[in-house]
């Protein structure tokens, strides 16, 4: 294994867990830990950032180009997890299956939209 590729895997491991601890304190209401969960939850997001940049400039690769494809990419990949997230709730929190199951097949069709985009189409 790279040298580069182990300290990828473990700062992102760390930054991983750091952020799941966090949405855990924040959005789990008998710990009563909102403020502290929303702080954990925005280092283990920079934490991941940084991952990224530290990787980046190990491989020696250049820095990532912020573009308008880019930007509509991430965008995309968002809003898709978001709507199968919520169909989801919907189905298993509130029990309303059939508003439920059709934003999870909204976000479904939106995740499977980021590989046209991502990779194109070709013949």
């Amino acid at each position: 294994m790279k040298k580069s590729s182990f300290v990828a895997m473990m700062l992102g491991t760390v930054s991983g867990v750091v952020f799941a601890l966090g949405m855990c304190m924040a959005l789990i209401e008998e710990w009563n830990s909102f403020k502290a969960g929303v702080i954990f939850g925005t280092v283990g997001i920079v934490l991941g950032i940084i991952t990224l940049l530290i990787w980046r400039k190990m491989e020696h690769k250049n820095p990532v180009k912020i573009s308008g494809k880019a930007i509509f990419t991430v965008a995309l990949g968002i809003i898709g997890a978001l709507t199968l997230g919520v169909g989801m709730c919907f189905c298993m929190v509130w029990n309303k299956m059939v508003i439920g199951v059709l934003l999870g097949l909204v976000g479904i069709v939106l995740l499977l939209l980021l590989i046209p985009v991502t990779k194109g189409i070709k013949e």
